[in-house]
């Protein structure tokens, strides 16, 4: 079947003879689940290209995909058939024998990127402390620091575990959880001065700066791209200084930019960067890469027990084989112009609610004013009761992020529903 053959699918109404499931109830859920997200009031069972449908058997269109991550959509024949083969083949030896998808997943990598090597994990926060570990050693090793410093941004993103929630510039994800791993100092994103400052305030004694770990575009810090002057100049820093530069590509890699890494918006390459989310498609995989110069890791230094096995190494690499082979890219690039468009027209229709409208392909967030007490999570419960999927950014930002074999028809629909969601709550 042809990407645009299900795409056209995917878009027809759903099938009348459609029946839900039992019934699916909250308290049950609630009382064995720990309560760890703030869940909205629906149970999605099924989904198909961009649609996705709840136990009661309502229709949504996704803009969610998984929080950037359903790259090819829900049932992607590409990914069915990919699943079924590599369940039926092999799905997990351990990383103590050589396992060939790994390698050509790798080898796909580092063809279509600045990498020359590969390490493969579950996630995105895997894959950032892998990078961390790394930076730390080659700052050891390489440039003789004692207490390696790694700069992040203030309102950055880098995950959960106890040393990314410290990377991650948000106090209120890492408010209750001190002591917080050491070797962090944050800056403002986008501001060279605060970065140049940084490097001389930490470069005292013992400690000097040995990693400086920036996203491309900062997503759950509001959909705020990189500007392509601050990090051009700070590629020239870091080649100055021997400072490594690393990319959090979680949530902008794998074409969801329009291009296939973030990096590529602003003409600069990282020495390391980091994939997850939309890497596997939906199947769990992290990874961190790297250039050959900095690959310091020796064997039982870093590992993974599950990273980088045979079924999710072979689901990702027909994702990315599928992202190429369909040139889906071109139909990020588009369709992430159609939206800003229009998003931009509701903008203009709203003047005193809306504030801003900001991406890149199909990552785009619509900034509500500060001073309004409208925030992002009313818009989005107003349009998941119209039949749409959004997720915030931020108190006053709502995301858009749909799988990225979205249609100009979905597209259509999804700014019908946003203005009409604005419309209700003013």
């Amino acid at each position: 079947m042809s990407i645009q053959t299900f795409v056209d699918q995917a878009t027809t109404p759903l099938n009348s003879g459609y029946v839900a499931s039992t019934p699916f109830e909250a308290d049950n859920f609630n009382q064995v689940v720990m309560s760890t997200y703030g869940r909205f009031p629906i149970a999605l069972e099924r989904g198909e290209g961009c649609r996705v449908w709840d136990t009661n058997g309502k229709e949504y269109l996704d803009f969610v995909a998984g929080i950037a991550t359903c790259t090819l959509g829900h049932a992607h024949p590409a990914m069915v058939e990919a699943v079924t083969r590599q369940i039926q083949k092999l799905h997990h030896v351990s990383n103590l024998y050589y396992i060939p998808e790994q390698g050509e997943l790798a080898k796909w990598i580092v063809q279509h990127s600045c990498a020359d090597k590969a390490f493969f994990c579950n996630s995105g926060a895997e894959a950032n402390e892998a990078a961390i570990k790394l930076a730390r050693k080659y700052a050891h090793t390489k440039l003789n620091i004692d207490y390696p410093v790694i700069l992040t941004a203030n309102a950055s993103f880098h995950g959960r575990t106890l040393a990314t929630i410290t990377a991650t510039g948000q106090p209120k994800y890492q408010k209750d959880f001190n002591p917080l791993v050491p070797g962090f100092h944050y800056v403002p994103y986008n501001d060279i001065q605060a970065i140049e400052a940084a490097i001389a305030e930490v470069d005292q004694g013992d400690s000097a700066v040995g990693a400086i770990l920036l996203e491309p575009l900062q997503g759950e810090g509001g959909v705020r791209p990189g500007d392509v002057a601050y990090f051009q100049k700070l590629r020239e820093i870091c080649d100055q200084t021997g400072i490594l530069l690393i990319f959090d590509e979680v949530q902008v890699g794998m074409g969801r930019t329009g291009k296939m890494w973030g990096y590529e918006y602003l003409g600069v390459e990282p020495d390391v960067f980091t994939s997850a989310k939309g890497l596997g498609g939906g199947i769990p995989i992290g990874a961190m890469m790297c250039k050959e110069f900095c690959d310091v890791f020796q064997p039982g230094e870093h590992a993974s027990t599950f990273g980088g096995n045979a079924f999710v190494c072979g689901v990702a690499l027909t994702v990315c084989q599928t992202l190429e082979k369909e040139n889906i890219l071109e139909n990020v690039q588009q369709r992430g112009e159609q939206l800003r468009h229009g998003l931009q027209a509701i903008a203009k229709k709203y003047p005193n609610q809306i504030a801003e409208v900001r991406g890149w392909g199909l990552i785009n967030g619509m900034e509500l004013k500060a001073d309004i007490e409208l925030t992002a999570g009313d818009v989005v419960k107003a349009a998941m009761d119209e039949g749409l999927l959004l997720v915030p950014a931020g108190p006053k930002v709502l995301r858009f992020v749909p799988p990225l074999i979205v249609s100009a028809a979905q597209i259509d629909t999804a700014l019908q529903i946003v203005d009409s969601a604005m419309a209700k709550l003013l």
